[in-house]
């Protein structure tokens, strides 16, 4: 269960992620002709400190979050892991102990 909230965090963190690289395109597609250098084909690259504060907290809190639930997803898997050989260790133990007489 740990594994697959993980992993559904992590989901929709990579969506929104999608989204906000969407939207940042939207807002800053025009840069160029705001900035005197359309003529030439090459693309303006906008540094994140020239970007709006509210896209620059979303698209940190979304690689954050991304991270989180990519070591919630990690950590639910290897614990997962770690139960079901100790349940299988303890069934080889079971079974060892208790043969049948005859």
């Amino acid at each position: 269960m740990r594994a697959l909230c993980g992993a559904i965090i992590t989901a929709g963190a990579l969506i929104g992620l999608g989204l906000t690289a969407v939207g940042i395109g939207t807002r800053y597609e025009n840069a160029r002709a705001l900035n005197g250098t359309a003529e030439n084909g090459e693309p303006l690259l906008i540094k994140m400190h020239q970007m709006d504060r509210p896209l620059i907290f979303i698209l940190v809190f979304l690689t954050c979050v991304a991270i989180i639930g990519l070591g919630i997803a990690i950590a639910g898997l290897a614990y997962h892991h770690h139960r079901r050989e100790r349940e299988h260790a303890w069934e080889r133990e079971r079974v060892g102990t208790h043969r049948p007489a005859g």
